[in-house]
């Protein structure tokens, strides 16, 4: 197993843990999907990953104390600026993701090997004036845009691409028309 570098010590990728953290597909009355292009800086998705374009759906990690619902719609908040949905359907198990060896001690704070992600399929009941990428004081994204379902999997960086695809497979049924 190749070691990986972490404050110039060897860091095992096998040895630490997973991140907890929550997904969110959300999904509008035309069944588009929510997704955004990750800001680049200090640490963000394009400098580390060097893909011209990181686009997403929501995620985030699940502070201490919070069950996943509560931290789904929090992320929602902080990332989109609305909490206007409601849960449609979620996965029925958590899903994981390693990083790539050379972010691995890097990304993440340096103390995850990926994520282990519980996503929710939300209904977006609002309109597009409620979403405010802007509203929380860290901004994630540069841009966003709703998109048909099937695009999801090549929009996101390779290492996320398995995630994606069964969150299609499982939650992409759901991304139809509808109030």
């Amino acid at each position: 197993m190749p070691e990986h570098l972490k404050d110039g010590r060897p860091v095992d990728p096998e040895t630490l843990p997973y991140r907890p953290c929550v997904g969110i597909m959300l999904i509008n009355r035309d069944g588009l999907v929510w997704a955004g292009n990750r800001i680049n800086g200090a640490g963000g998705a394009q400098e580390l990953t060097g893909a011209s374009l990181t686009w997403q759906m929501p995620q985030g990690g699940i502070d201490e104390g919070e069950d996943a619902t509560e931290a789904a719609f929090r992320e929602m908040k902080e990332e989109v600026g609305t909490d206007k949905a409601r849960i449609i359907g979620e996965t029925k198990d958590w899903l994981t993701y390693d990083l790539p060896p050379h972010l691995v001690g890097v990304a993440l704070k340096g103390k995850y090997r990926g994520q282990k992600q519980k996503w929710f399929a939300m209904r977006f009941t609002g309109e597009d004036s409620d979403i405010d990428i802007a509203a929380d004081d860290h901004q994630e994204f540069s841009e966003w845009a709703w998109v048909p379902v099937d695009e999801l999997v090549n929009l996101i960086v390779p290492f996320k691409r398995s995630v994606y695809e069964e969150l299609v497979r499982e939650l992409g049924p759901l991304a139809k028309p509808g109030a």
